[in-house]
């Protein structure tokens, strides 16, 4: 078993699987260009189908020209903790690829699942280079393809927030009784040798 971050994994994994959270008390601290660009990084080797590297990252620090609009898409709840943090980045992923060989580009069945590969990747090294990334759903993907000039034949897939830790008393009280690292579901609950067995939950 490996312990760290106050999590228990029931078989030994690296503790940087259980160092990464997704916290929302973040210092205010804007991340440095050269920083953010080593998270990039780590997402850019990211396995996907093909090699296709469906993933974009758009993006804006905090204190510069674009941080409003960003700020700006995500939702009422999501910006009353997000506007601390470093910078914004919204996560888009193409739906189409060039098989080698091929001619035409043909529809893809795995871009969004790639693109999710790229964003753990950049979750991870997140932590590494100590930061933290949160991952949101809760934004306004019809403006985030306007407002950001996302071609036609791209995906909106989702918004993160990545920040500085700071303490959970940066926090409304409700959000800070919620500030930790949560747990997950045991094995048995999400992997299942020969197939289902009976109806998942």
């Amino acid at each position: 078993m490996t312990t760290a971050n106050d999590r228990t994994a029931d078989h030994p994994i690296d503790k940087l699987f259980l160092d990464r959270w997704s916290p929302r008390a973040f210092t205010g601290e804007c991340i440095p260009q050269k920083t953010l660009d080593i998270l990039f990084e780590a997402a850019r080797w990211a396995p996907s189908s093909y090699n296709s590297q469906p993933w974009r990252f758009l993006y804006a620090r905090r204190d510069t020209a674009h941080w409003e609009t960003f700020l700006g898409l995500l939702n009422e709840f999501n910006r009353s903790w997000a506007k601390a943090a470093g910078a914004i980045v919204i996560v888009v992923s193409r739906s189409t690829m060039l098989p080698p060989g091929a001619d035409n580009e043909v529809p893809s069945h795995s871009h969004s699942f790639d693109a999710g590969a790229a964003w753990a990747q950049l979750a991870l090294q997140a932590t590494l280079s100590g930061w933290h990334a949160h991952a949101m759903v809760g934004f306004d993907r019809d403006r985030a393809f306007s407002s950001l000039n996302v071609p036609a034949g791209y995906r909106v897939e989702a918004a993160i927030a990545i920040g500085k830790l700071g303490p959970k008393t940066l926090l409304p009280e409700a959000l800070a009784a919620r500030e930790a690292p949560s747990r997950r579901k045991p094995l048995a609950e999400i992997a299942f040798e020969g197939g289902f067995t009976k109806q998942p939950r």
